[in-house]
């Protein structure tokens, strides 16, 4: 059960056993449209990111996940950087300007950049150029992506970035699948609290 449907069915409750005010159901109900019209938003990016992003989501590039305050984008590394890098290529630019162009017109929604990795360690070219484990290098990925979305138009006060390193894997770092699935930038738009 939803936040909003026990928020709805606590007001009722009140208002049936005589224990709300007027006052304090009137603030409830606006709690409650206000929950609702915040659904609706994120349903609908939800709706646009699924249509701009469609053969990117066929390709199983991107995957995209409706959660219940949140909308949670994976995108594949490969995608976006080149190995053992954290510039984004002209195409991976393309594809999050067309993220930032439904994220960023009516925004209202808070943005988190997460970057993450394999466990394989951090080669000496990287290192020599200061990246010295992989917590660092998706921190670094995760800054890009949120410079460049800042660049396309998404609120700067709405969007945060934060790498986790090979801490948090989503399959097997036994296989190059299961590298190749934990190295990815996940965007969550949650309602903002």
């Amino acid at each position: 059960m939803t936040n909003r449907a026990i928020l709805g069915i606590a007001c009722g409750a009140l208002m049936l056993a005589g224990c709300a005010t007027e006052s304090e159901y009137t603030k409830s109900q606006a709690q409650l449209a206000e929950a609702q019209k915040q659904d609706a938003e994120l349903e609908q990016e939800y709706q646009d990111l699924n249509k701009a992003l469609g053969a990117d989501l066929s390709a199983k590039t991107m995957q995209i996940t409706r959660l219940q305050e949140a909308i949670k984008l994976s995108i594949n590394n490969e995608l976006l950087f080149p190995s053992g890098g954290w510039e984004m290529s002209d195409s991976a630019k393309d594809r999050i300007a067309q993220i930032a162009k439904v994220l960023a017109p009516h925004q209202t929604t808070k943005i988190d950049v997460n970057g993450h990795t394999d466990n394989v360690p951090i080669g000496p070219a990287l290192a020599s150029q200061g990246v010295t484990s992989n917590l660092i290098l998706s921190e670094k990925r995760a800054n890009t992506v949120l410079q460049f979305m800042i660049s396309q138009g998404v609120r700067p006060d709405l969007v945060s970035a934060r790498g986790f390193g090979d801490s948090n894997p989503v399959a097997s770092n036994d296989t190059a699948e299961g590298r190749a699935q934990n190295r990815r930038v996940e965007l969550t738009a949650s309602v903002k609290k």
